[in-house]
């Protein structure tokens, strides 16, 4: 007889978020995936036909941890704060909170390189945190603010070097209010 367990699939997804967390996305399979959530390997192919299916599953679950925090945050949203100032601290309470969960996203979201399926899901995390800063600045700014934040965020969790606030901010400024030739 079939057991009725609504929260099955919900499980498969955190299990494999735990694996890819400790042993990397090379250590993911169907298998390791329904051993971590203690279910039978059917239901992991039930849930998701293909490994890249489970992968865009995960990928859509750990990317809402800075794009939430972006859309959710009430300094972003109040045009008398700096908006550079809020952004590198909100980057900085990011980078300081769970590294485990840092390293899982960015790992997740540079795994698009090299599975084309979880481009889209990848494509759409850069979208949503560009859209939640354009109430504040125009769309390409918003942009290349995002690439920024990438690329400092990649140098934090690639070198161990400890998360600069202040250079942040003042590297975020200038993208806001760049020099102009004299």
């Amino acid at each position: 007889m079939r057991r009725y367990d609504p929260q099955r699939r919900q499980r498969i997804i955190d299990a494999a978020i735990r694996v890819v967390g400790a042993k990397g996305i090379a250590g993911l399979s169907h298998r390791s995936a329904a051993a971590e959530a203690d279910v039978p390997l059917g239901s992991t192919t039930y849930h998701f036909k293909t490994l890249d299916d489970l992968l865009v599953a995960a990928l859509h679950q750990a990317n809402e941890g800075f794009a939430r925090a972006v859309a959710d945050s009430p300094a972003l949203a109040d045009p008398q704060t700096d908006l550079a100032a809020a952004l590198a601290r909100l980057l900085g309470e990011f980078l300081a909170g769970d590294r485990t969960g840092v390293e899982l996203e960015y790992e997740l979201y540079l795994a698009a390189l090299r599975r084309p399926a979880l481009r889209p899901v990848a494509a759409q995390w850069y979208e949503a945190v560009a859209t939640a800063l354009t109430p504040r600045t125009d769309p390409a700014t918003a942009r290349a603010l995002v690439a920024v934040m990438d690329g400092m965020s990649l140098q934090v969790l690639l070198t161990d070097a400890q998360y600069d606030e202040p250079y942040a901010r003042e590297i975020l400024d200038r993208v806001l209010r760049p020099s102009r030739p004299a």
